[in-house]
């Protein structure tokens, strides 16, 4: 898989996607830090990355929007770095059980893991 972490999360989550043998990017190191959420998303959808944030409300409109989508990952609470670290890792695990990412969401707090489709197939 391939993430892109987004900048309201810790650079060392690129770290924990590396180690389990993914490629990933921060959205500070390819100089897209200030982007407006819609910008962001068409370089998610065109560079088909798994985006990575905890701007839950925004971004799960944005990918309900779109037709077609690599896959989102939602860390809910607002945490400390290492949290971060550990919550990512959970979902990893979590996402590493689907046959595949395309148009879900893997959403995860403290105390549970929520996956589910967007948009919401009729």
């Amino acid at each position: 898989m391939r993430f892109l972490i987004d900048e309201c999360l810790h650079t060392s989550l690129t770290q924990v996607a590396n180690t389990a043998g993914h490629e990933a990017h921060h959205v500070n190191w390819r100089a897209w830090s200030g982007f407006k959420d819609h910008q962001l998303r068409e370089l998610i959808l065109r560079e088909e990355f798994v985006f990575v944030t905890n701007n839950a409300r925004d971004f799960r409109k944005l990918m309900g929007e779109s037709e077609l989508h690599a896959g989102l990952i939602v860390i809910i609470p607002n945490v400390t770095p290492a949290s971060q670290r550990e919550l990512f890792q959970r979902a990893l695990v979590e996402a590493s059980k689907l046959p595949d990412t395309m148009n879900r969401v893997v959403e995860i707090d403290c105390d549970e893991v929520r996956v589910y489709e967007l948009p919401k197939l009729e």
